[in-house]
């Protein structure tokens, strides 16, 4: 088999933002049984995005029931006075956006890595790719958003492609370690052309949680990222000869 072009185990984390808040209990049990690595929750202020999501309080709530890694996403104008409370309820990981401005970015950094915690920068999609550039040597993980945040459910943008594509290209260079996760619209089809362009880590809500059965969905999908990266570094590889390009399947 050739070598995947994935730099990492491919990562599927269920975004809490989409279950059935009126069976929090139950949403949060499928998330368990399904065998993906990661939890993902999005916490908005209603300021920084439109929309209100949950706090701290939800994430403790969790955290005695779960065993999986809790990554927190804060879409936040204030993210410094919500790091303790998160990490105290159980946050195994912090992103923060890189809109917040060149300053804060480093001292929230410094803050989150004085907590034990790993770091991540979260880039939307209007946003250049180059404003991250100061910051990769200095995280464990690019968010690259691929709707608008702030709700759920939104169609995929196609062209956030390049950006994941040149953090990518970006890693391989300096040679860093930083997983490359998506976030927005993400499905077989989505995560699978986010994979061949060097994603890594795949965020997930709507399209898992509509599933009846989630741990197949997550299988599914955890798949076709990986099908898809083979498929690449095989198309790589045969594009210089005659030999016959393999085509990639789902399951």
């Amino acid at each position: 088999m050739s070598r995947s072009t994935l730099k990492h185990p491919v990562v599927i984390a269920p975004s809490l933002l989409a279950a059935d808040f009126g069976h929090f209990h139950r949403d949060s049990e499928r998330v368990t049984r399904s065998q993906a690595e990661w939890l993902h929750l999005d916490i908005m202020d209603g300021h920084f995005v439109p929309n209100l999501s949950f706090g701290s309080d939800v994430v403790k709530s969790l955290r005695p029931h779960m065993d999986l890694f809790f990554d927190v996403h804060l879409m936040c104008s204030k993210p410094d006075i919500l790091l303790k409370p998160f990490v105290s309820a159980g946050a195994d990981s912090i992103t923060i956006h890189v809109e917040l401005g060149d300053r804060r970015v480093d001292d929230l950094i410094w803050q989150i890595r004085s907590l034990n915690k790993k770091v991540g920068l979260a880039i939307n999609p209007p946003t250049s790719i180059h404003d991250v550039t100061p910051f990769l040597d200095k995280i464990d993980l690019l968010l690259v958003m691929t709707v608008n945040p702030g709700f759920g459910g939104q169609s995929f943008i196609e062209e956030t492609l390049p950006k994941i594509q040149q953090a990518n290209r970006w890693r391989d260079e300096k040679k860093l370690k930083f997983r490359i996760q998506v976030d927005g619209g993400i499905n077989d089809k989505t995560g699978a052309m986010c994979a061949r362009e060097g994603a890594d880590t795949f965020v997930s809500g709507s399209h898992l949680f509509k599933q009846r059965n989630m741990r197949y969905a997550v299988k599914r999908l955890r798949h076709a990222c990986h099908e898809a990266s083979e498929f690449y570094s095989r198309t790589v590889k045969t594009s210089n000869s005659n030999a016959p390009v393999p085509q990639p399947h789902l399951l």
